[in-house]
């Protein structure tokens, strides 16, 4: 799963959002790494749509524009699920690789 799409499944975890709001959420809970232009973010909502991955809650029309507001379904829990426990085993084994090698402790920095 590409970090984009990893933070907007995560972005819709606790409610629904649109599409701004989504490009807010993704920025703040990647500390600013990961900023979605307005194309990109509705091409991987389409995209996260069409696979099942998350669902269009709601419409409404505000200063005569649709604002859509987007959910995260089932499927998408399991698939954002499924890739934090992939994160986690990854940086296991690679924490556990530096430890070895160089005497690496997580979370503290060597000078």
């Amino acid at each position: 799963m590409q970090e984009p799409t990893f933070f907007i499944l995560t972005a819709l975890v606790r409610s629904p959002l649109h599409g701004y709001g989504v490009m807010q959420a993704v920025e703040q809970l990647s500390d600013g790494r990961v900023t979605l232009k307005a194309g990109t973010l509705y091409a991987a909502l389409d995209r996260l749509t069409t696979a099942g991955l998350v669902a269009v809650e709601r419409e409404e029309a505000v200063a005569g524009r649709l604002r859509r507001y987007y959910v995260l379904s089932d499927d998408g829990r399991a698939a954002l699920e499924a890739a934090v426990e992939r994160m986690r085993s990854d940086a296991t084994v690679a924490a556990a690789r530096l430890r070895e090698a160089f005497g690496f402790v997580v979370g503290v920095r060597h000078a």
